[in-house]
């Protein structure tokens, strides 16, 4: 008979400075994936929380005492001989400063070049979220008057201005200038700014745009409703 699989338990660490760059730890030659970057941490062992885990591998791996702050994700793993889940914590605070204290290089990363970094699959989809905008904005809908559409496209152009990176544009199907509304709005804040449209699929395909499905819209589709690079929430 085959032997069961092991499960592991790795907790991993963001640790972003006061420049909000993030920590990358190189993995060594004695180990697996050799020379792949990767978010320090490592294994729980018995009887371990997850955050007196990652305050002991950050302290061998980088010689620092961590303040673990809140959860960022899971991500499961499945392998021939093991499952592995990755618990994936924010860390803010610590004292000391960080070395590679077991010979590994350890760089500074600006959130938009990480995807530059070869990184184990694991790693992968921490590096997506957190490529993300931390929010985005909602539009309500316009008043169908002329002045409140004059006063919604104002605050819209207020929102890009202070540097919303994400908007989903909100209008119910029954407004009678919504397509117009929309294209409008897409037109003149296409740059820099990345769209969704609530449910309608085939405008934001028109438009080359998102798209933010309803729940039963999820149900029924069986593929990816837009191509690659439109984003699909």
């Amino acid at each position: 008979m085959p032997s069961p699989k092991r499960s592991i338990h790795v907790v991993a660490a963001v640790i972003t400075d006061a420049r909000g760059r993030i920590l990358l730890n190189r993995r060594t030659e004695s180990r697996d994936m050799a020379g792949l970057w990767e978010f320090p941490g490592g294994k729980r062992e018995p009887g371990e929380t997850s955050e007196q885990a990652l305050v002991r591998e950050l302290h061998e791996e980088l010689g620092i005492e961590a303040e673990v702050g809140e959860w960022i994700m899971d991500v499961p793993q499945r392998y021939p001989d093991k499952d592995l889940t990755l618990e994936v914590r924010h860390v803010r605070s610590w004292k000391g400063a960080p070395r590679g204290r077991e010979g590994q290089a350890i760089t500074w990363v600006t959130p938009d070049k990480l995807a530059r970094y070869s990184m184990p699959p694991a790693d992968l989809p921490v590096v997506a979220a957190l490529r993300q905008p931390d929010c985005y904005l909602i539009t309500p809908a316009p008043d169908i008057d002329e002045g409140g559409l004059q006063r919604w496209h104002g605050q819209l152009q207020q929102a890009v201005a202070s540097g919303q990176q994400r908007i989903q544009l909100r209008l119910p199907a029954e407004h009678p200038q919504r397509q117009g509304v929309i294209e409008q709005a897409v037109r003149a804040h296409r740059r820099g700014v990345q769209w969704l449209l609530n449910r309608d699929i085939e405008l934001a395909r028109t438009l080359g745009v998102g798209v933010h499905l309803g729940s039963e819209q999820l149900q029924s589709l069986q593929e990816r409703p837009l191509p690659p690079g439109q984003l699909v929430a």
